[in-house]
């Protein structure tokens, strides 16, 4: 019979984003090293479905009570989630990205950074592609997309932002880690943004702090002049936005070593070169976190590599660069809501 924490390793790699074993065991040393025996056997009682202290009380057969102040315990060490309304409190499991791992944004150290930076490219290649819905998606900078285009409004950060009542702005915990590791980069720290029940449980747990609209729009902008790539979650009503870089990002780190990072995002656009414009600079070169353009004579895009994000657009000196839309039947359009990726995520794994 699996020990423990094995089997809380099972119960995590039965919700939608997984959490596939190794060979090596590090996902047992990370598990160890956040959760307690009593907590470990608390998560295994937990769905993604919210529930009150005394329906999970009455599932584990213990008083509710004593569970009730384990389970706030848990959600303030960033364990499990919370969602707080009128004064009552529903819990649910978290998955351990995005959850867990970004929920220890306070509390990050040397060796739980080693072990996480062990595992995490694991699961990019176990899981990522195991599923056709992935947790991310990527958006282009708007203020590059041509008027013609027929771009929504779910693919527009600022969109997205002006829709939102609660905003909670983060540091980013991939940049903060790599800068605990000493590989770090000079990129703007506070770009994570936390939307409803999210921002909330952000706010509560002191992992960032609310701003309103207008001070989220500068945010974006300072992410945008900064090159980084715009990645909100993957629905019509994300609950985050992360502006993220290929150095540090766990996600476009990895991507990153993919032989071809377009199959495996999703995206809607994609940039193109005018050989008539382009000077051959390099400038595009050195904002692509993709490596999808190589320099000749003039600047060329590899189409199996770019995410369509217009970093390169926003770098390009003479506007030789500008965005393409993909085909109308190769247009991605994400799950309605959170619910829904999920859902879609656990059926492709054959979970449900």
């Amino acid at each position: 019979m699996p020990d423990l924490y094995q089997q809380l390793a099972q119960h995590l790699d039965k919700l939608p984003a997984g959490y596939p074993a190794t060979e090596s065991g590090v996902e047992l040393r990370i598990l160890k090293r956040l959760f307690t025996d009593e907590e470990a056997r608390i998560a295994m009682g937990l769905t993604m479905l919210p529930e009150a202290p005394e329906a999970i009380a009455a599932r584990l057969q213990v008083d509710a009570g004593d569970l009730a102040a384990a389970l706030a315990d848990m959600a303030h060490k960033g364990l499990i989630f919370r969602i707080s309304k009128g004064g009552s409190h529903l819990y649910s499991a978290a998955q351990f990205v995005i959850g867990i791992w970004e929920y220890h944004l306070n509390d990050l150290d040397e060796e739980l950074i080693r072990d996480v930076n062990e595992y995490l490219p694991q699961v990019m290649h176990k899981q990522w592609m195991q599923t056709d819905t992935k947790q991310l998606r990527v958006i282009p900078i708007s203020q590059r997309v041509n008027a013609e285009m027929n771009i929504t409004s779910y693919e527009m950060a600022e969109e997205i932002i002006r829709s939102q009542s609660k905003i909670v702005a983060s540091p980013c915990i991939c940049r903060k880690e790599h800068q605990m590791a000493g590989k770090g980069c000079d990129n703007p720290m506070e770009v994570c943004l936390s939307f409803g029940t999210g921002a909330y449980y952000y706010e509560q747990n002191g992992l960032g702090r609310a701003v309103d609209q207008a001070e989220a729009l500068e945010i974006l902008e300072e992410g945008r002049a900064a090159g980084l790539v715009l990645q909100p979650g993957n629905s019509k009503k994300p609950t985050n936005i992360c502006m993220c870089c290929g150095c540090c990002c766990q996600v476009l780190k990895n991507l990153k070593n993919f032989p071809e990072p377009a199959a495996a995002v999703h995206t809607n656009y994609y940039a193109r070169v005018d050989v008539e414009e382009c000077v051959a600079c390099g400038d595009c070169v050195e904002r692509c976190h993709m490596d999808a353009i190589e320099i000749d004579e003039t600047a060329r895009v590899l189409e199996t590599r770019c995410i369509g994000c217009g970093v390169c657009i926003d770098a390009c000196p003479t506007g030789a660069l500008q965005f393409h839309q993909k085909e109308k039947d190769a247009l991605y359009e994400p799950p309605q809501n959170v619910f829904e990726t999920y859902m879609n995520m656990a059926q492709e794994r054959g979970l449900v």
